[in-house]
């Protein structure tokens, strides 16, 4: 692995942990000396970083972490339905029965980790389960795309969840979205994936 790639999968790792929290000053020299890694590396990993718009460059200040405010999340919301509708439509028809086993899998790891409350453990599965459907989706120009998006709405989750008590029913389900892959109903998967985002978006009004 390249340095800069080490440098760029070290600060994105901060920045979605939350480590970095938004509105964060990156220093490149402070970061160069933290990651062990000369200045070059670190510049090129946060233009990187620029690129999928976890960070902005601001003039006279440098990196600053993405701000996550009312905006931003609204922007992330829309893209995820423009994309992640269309995305559950089209798989409809291309799963296999054996992706489907492997998805209900997945979903069920979810459900449990969403009664138990164990809210980092339920985002990563929702993260996965995301991305599976990018992949059984099978087009590598959406791919980048859908990564970039999972990428915020996991910032996202993480700062909500940061302030707000976790309970099952602020972890959105999948099993609907399930139902509907397996019956090979793309119109009503396309609907289950909206009201999965839309019940997600109620949630907007007690964090702003």
């Amino acid at each position: 692995m390249r340095a800069s790639d080490v440098a760029y999968e070290a600060v994105r790792h901060q920045i979605l942990d939350l480590t970095l929290p938004p509105g964060a000053i990156l220093n490149e020299h402070a970061l160069a000396r933290e990651l062990d890694l000369g200045r070059m590396p670190v510049r090129e990993a946060l233009a990187r970083l620029a690129g999928d718009q976890l960070l902005e460059v601001v003039p006279r200040r440098g990196a600053v972490v993405a701000p996550l405010d009312l905006d931003t999340v609204v922007a992330i919301f829309d893209a995820r339905e423009a994309v992640e509708c269309g995305i559950a439509h089209v798989v409809t028809r291309r799963a296999t029965a054996e992706q489907l086993v492997h998805l209900r899998e997945m979903i069920e790891a979810a459900e449990a980790a969403k009664e138990g409350t164990a809210v980092e453990i339920f985002l990563q599965h929702d993260c996965s389960i995301h991305r599976y459907l990018l992949d059984m989706m099978g087009n590598h120009l959406l791919h980048a795309v859908g990564e970039r998006l999972i990428q915020h709405n996991l910032r996202f989750w993480r700062s909500f969840f940061a302030t707000s008590p976790a309970a099952a029913d602020t972890m959105m389900s999948h099993l609907p979205l399930l139902a509907a892959l397996e019956a090979h109903d793309g119109p009503a998967a396309q609907e289950a994936m909206r009201d999965h985002l839309n019940a997600a978006r109620q949630l907007l009004k007690s964090t702003f």
